[in-house]
């Protein structure tokens, strides 16, 4: 597939207004995702943007989850992510497309990254500059230990998903790009009002939130006060909309990064 132009090249006002505007094209098919992906072209104040069109229709029904709602979740992942001022999760929008309404989400081409994201290894303790996830079993009767890297581009997107109670924050979930920030992505599983956190960027279970982390999660309860809250409640439940607020609240009073709660899996499956 090509390569779409990166979000500071066109602006995110601008990719903004080609997902929601523009005409939409079906270009191809992401054939390993449980529900329906299409990878399409916006074509917009003639320009053309790469983008992902995830229909309602091709959503698979979840026990857990209310049926036909991963679309809005996703549009309403990215803003809170723009709330944080991070900008982890790329422009997406809600709109209709050749299939019926769903979201729309600019395609981020992955890069090779400096250095690896996720890790195993066979020694009993992670290396200087990176941390532990699980220990886990490899072949043969032999374990190795899970790693993800000390990164605050992770860091960050561990505190997103535990205010967004991302129930499935897998290694491929998370896109380096050319512009060198990590994206995160498939946030259709994430605002259930009981306890979901499910990922692979357990490292920092239990460590004190760092400064940053504290400002914007501040900054984020007055949002969810105000127009956040009033946009989220356009897309989740009031009881959802009032559970990320708890979950900020819960955060900003222990001051630490959440622990795995114990009555669901913490690490998705597969890992990858």
């Amino acid at each position: 597939m090509p390569a779409s132009e990166r979000v500071p090249e066109v602006g995110l006002s601008a990719a903004t207004a080609a997902l929601t505007e523009g005409e939409l094209t079906v270009r191809g098919q992401v054939r390993d995702a449980s529900n329906a992906v299409l990878y399409c072209e916006t074509e917009h104040d003639g320009g053309t943007l790469a983008c992902v069109y995830k229909p309602v229709a091709g959503e698979r029904p979840l026990w857990d989850f209310p049926d036909g709602t991963l679309a809005q979740r996703e549009v309403a992942a990215y803003l809170v992510s723009e709330a944080t001022g991070w900008g982890l999760v790329p422009p997406t929008v809600l709109r209709d497309g050749p299939y019926g309404e769903g979201m729309v989400q600019l395609w981020i081409e992955a890069v090779e990254d400096d250095g690896a994201l996720l890790a195993l290894t066979e020694d009993d303790e992670p290396a200087p500059g990176w941390k532990a996830v699980v220990e886990a079993e490899v072949a043969e009767g032999r374990t190795a230990l899970l790693v993800h890297a000390d990164d605050q581009r992770l860091r960050r997107l561990a505190v997103l998903d535990a205010v967004i109670n991302n129930a499935d924050r897998k290694g491929g979930h998370l896109l380096p790009a050319a512009d060198g920030r990590i994206y995160g992505i498939d946030h259709g599983v994430t605002f259930h009002t009981e306890d979901k956190l499910r990922t692979l960027l357990w490292g920092w279970a239990g460590e004190p939130l760092p400064a940053e982390a504290v400002t914007v999660l501040t900054g984020l309860g007055a949002a969810l006060d105000g127009e956040l809250g009033e946009r989220l409640g356009a897309l989740i439940t009031a009881a959802e909309t009032d559970a990320v607020r708890a979950r900020v609240g819960r955060l900003l009073e222990t001051g630490v990064h959440p622990l795995p709660g114990g009555n669901w899996p913490s690490i998705p499956w597969p890992p990858v």
